[in-house]
């Protein structure tokens, strides 16, 4: 399988090659020297090698284009990391200098995902679209100044190992220049752990308090969700089974843990879960569900002291009240004392 001057790509069987040799010298012959008088022999046919399939026929010729990538001067072959986010535009470079100013229409390049899905071509400066993969189809567009591919909504399929090629139309077939290889990794953010309480309704002291952790709606998949669980000056963690789902359309995952406790008592908690993400993506965090119950006891002893005090309060505001009420009585008596006529 080979590039054709004029299609995609071009199908050639090899041809069976014919071992062949001169009739044997004698022995005693020192090398390099022939018997006086005696001529060599004509070349003939010894034997011949099997016809080879045509599976083995295109094995032969991509083994032949690894060893040209690896050895044939002026071709490059490397690996580069590139990430993108979901539904984002993804850049794929050629890491391409065209150092000899090579014009564009000089030049086929070529953009596959591994060893079968074409992504992209620009052919001697068109963009030719006839052999491209369906799920690529008006999602890729070719900078040629900087020659980077633009892969549009990036998807978890997308995600891959991608070559570039590029040849020169020389003299004769096309050469290949230059390749390069890139792989694609795809990122979509999680949404915020929530907690919710399962079931809601008010919490009584000594009660068991289930509570669920969920976050939704990203990739990769995270590497585990730890339970946080505050209070005066204390923090322990709880590590439990993570419930991990994949969307089958998006392949996005949607993650829960669930953490059953007895409902703390006399002590304002605080509880949250935190989400560790994979490589260099960190952490979510929920916000803090916070916890303050009182005891049965601690209830009876506010309704022990409280009586009294309420009553003690009660009755300071009626005293009041009375000699508030005898202060005015004396008052008026004096006031109309003072207005009669002597």
């Amino acid at each position: 399988m080979i590039f054709g001057p004029k299609g995609m790509w071009r199908y050639v069987p090899l041809q069976t090659p014919r071992i062949l040799r001169r009739a044997a010298i004698p022995s005693n012959t020192p090398p390099g020297r022939q018997q006086p008088g005696k001529a060599v022999g004509p070349l003939r046919l010894l034997s011949s090698a099997p016809i080879l399939t045509h599976k083995e026929s295109i094995m032969e010729i991509c083994m032949f284009f690894l060893h040209a990538i690896i050895i044939l001067p002026g071709i490059t072959a490397s690996g580069h990391q590139v990430k993108s986010f979901f539904n984002h535009t993804a850049y794929l470079s050629c890491y391409f200098t065209n150092s000899q100013k090579t014009d564009v229409k000089d030049l086929r390049v070529f953009w596959q995902k591994g060893a079968a899905e074409v992504v992209h071509e620009v052919y001697y400066g068109q963009e030719k679209h006839d052999n491209l993969s369906p799920k690529y189809i008006n999602r890729t567009k070719m900078d040629m100044d900087k020659w980077t591919l633009q892969l549009l909504n990036a998807g978890i399929m997308d995600e891959g190992q991608y070559t570039c090629i590029i040849q020169h139309r020389d003299k004769g077939s096309p050469k290949v220049i230059h390749t390069s290889e890139c792989s694609l990794s795809i990122i979509a953010n999680y949404s915020q752990p929530e907690i919710t309480q399962l079931p809601t309704g008010e919490l009584k002291p000594k009660e068991n308090l289930n509570l669920s952790c969920s976050s939704s709606g990203g990739y990769p998949e995270p590497r585990q969700m730890i339970w946080l669980i505050s209070y005066e000056n204390t923090t322990n963690r709880h590590i439990h089974h993570m419930d991990v789902s994949q969307d089958a359309v998006t392949k996005l995952y949607n993650v829960t843990s669930k953490l059953n406790i007895t409902v703390p008592t006399n002590v304002l908690t605080n509880i949250s879960c935190l989400l560790h993400l994979r490589e260099e993506l960190g952490s979510l965090v929920s916000a803090p569900l916070a916890i303050e119950i009182q005891s049965e006891e601690m209830e009876q002893v506010k309704v022990n002291f409280f009586g009294p005090l309420i009553a003690a309060i009660i009755l300071i505001t009626i005293l009041l009240g009375f000699v508030i009420l005898k202060k005015n009585r004396n008052i008026s008596s004096t006031s109309q004392s003072a207005s009669l006529p002597v």
